[in-house]
């Protein structure tokens, strides 16, 4: 894993991630103003200046879109970064902004399961979809004549890595766009920008704020004519947060560098102990060196993120072991400060084994969560 502090030598994660986006200092100003409510602005004679009307711009955001970029970027001047009502909402924008009828676009087949959805939405659009495991790097073996290629890495929920530099580099060649979800590494796990690609896409609901109760969406692009498209369609469908969101998210990336810490370090001790329980199969971590993604992740991520995937024998032992946890919320979603798990199969969409678990591990003391875990499946167990 490369040093996950200073990897660019600049300040550390934590010193960024508690300073980014501030506004600089003026005396009796709060150093994080609060949320703007305005749908409209003082406008006198022509229509200039930063902000107009509240569906294009607004104060709030472009605080959290600075933070935001600061940290998939840092250093960069040369990016920009907008933020959306979901991450499906910025998915949608990336990919109906940068595809045309005709176009073909490469999405992997082992995502996050709206990709379905959307892939419906762009085949009645005219738009070829071609997908390949996120595993082996196989996007490359239907990447030729391709618009976009479209990666998560790590895969949700199967936890599988790719090679980002390697298919950026190819895409690039062959002329596509490349499109990374960044969602569960997170700008502290991984930085798709300087693995060649061209945007950063994540839900910022999950690991980036923290504490489930925003819903938030965002991009980040390092080409102005391509984040302008991006722009443009978040005009056109008006997918734009609202301003308490954007400042509860700015608020909580104060925190980002602390949460991840702990949650992954928990993590990785929970996929330890996890290895040991002979009724756990197809357990997935990163982090673990035996597992199948730890070289390439150890590779490109800076921090190996906070879900743990792995199958119990049956969707009786699965719904069972849920249901006998205490310290753990039986919920969707990922990245909160509160552990939760799921049957990832009660959704239909993923391809898992009906007793496949999809873990977030919180910021609970990782004993007392261990310990939660190990006694779930120990009753379970009969």
């Amino acid at each position: 894993m490369n040093d996950a502090t200073r990897g660019t030598g600049g300040p550390g994660d934590g010193t960024r991630a508690v300073r980014a986006g501030l506004p600089k200092p003026v005396k009796h100003e709060p150093t994080l103003p609060g949320p703007v409510f305005a749908a409209h602005f003082h406008l006198p004679g022509d229509a200039t200046g930063p902000y107009t009307y509240g569906r294009d711009e607004n104060p709030t955001w472009t605080l959290l879109e600075r933070a935001i970029g600061e940290l998939e970027a840092p250093g960069r001047d040369n990016v920009e970064t907008l933020v959306f009502a979901s991450g499906m909402a910025a998915i949608s924008a990336v990919l109906f902004s940068q595809l045309r009828a005709g176009d073909a676009v490469v999405l992997p087949d082992d995502g996050y399961q709206a990709l379905p959805l959307a892939r419906a939405q762009l085949e009645a659009y005219g738009i070829e979809v071609r997908t390949a495991p996120t595993g082996g790097d196989a996007q490359l073996e239907v990447l030729d004549g391709a618009k976009l290629l479209w990666i998560e890495t790590p895969s949700n929920p199967g936890l599988d890595v790719c090679d980002v530099r390697r298919l950026a580099e190819a895409a690039h060649a062959r002329g596509a766009l490349v499109a990374v979800d960044n969602t569960l590494a997170t700008p502290l796990g991984q930085r798709p920008l300087e693995l060649g690609a061209d945007f950063a896409v994540a839900s910022g609901t999950k690991q980036l704020t923290g504490h489930g109760d925003v819903l938030l969406g965002y991009v980040t692009g390092r080409d102005a004519e391509a984040m302008a498209a991006v722009r443009r369609w978040r005009k056109i469908t008006g997918a734009i947060p609202g301003p308490m969101e954007a400042w509860l998210a700015h608020r909580s990336i104060a925190t980002l560098q602390l949460r991840v810490e702990r949650q992954n370090a928990t993590a990785m001790r929970l996929a330890e102990a996890l290895r040991e329980r002979p009724e756990v199969t197809g357990l997935r971590y990163p982090g673990l060196p035996d597992d199948p993604s730890h070289k390439i992740a150890s590779q490109q991520m800076r921090r190996y993120g906070c879900v743990v995937s792995f199958t119990l024998p049956s969707r009786e032992r699965a719904d069972g072991f849920l249901e006998a946890l205490r310290l753990v919320d039986d919920a969707t979603s990922f990245g909160g400060v509160r552990s939760t798990a799921e049957r990832r199969g009660r959704w239909g969409g993923d391809a898992v084994p009906e007793g496949f678990v999809r873990f977030s591990v919180g910021a609970e003391d990782p004993e007392d969560l261990i310990a939660d875990v190990l006694r779930a499946l120990d009753v379970t167990a009969g």
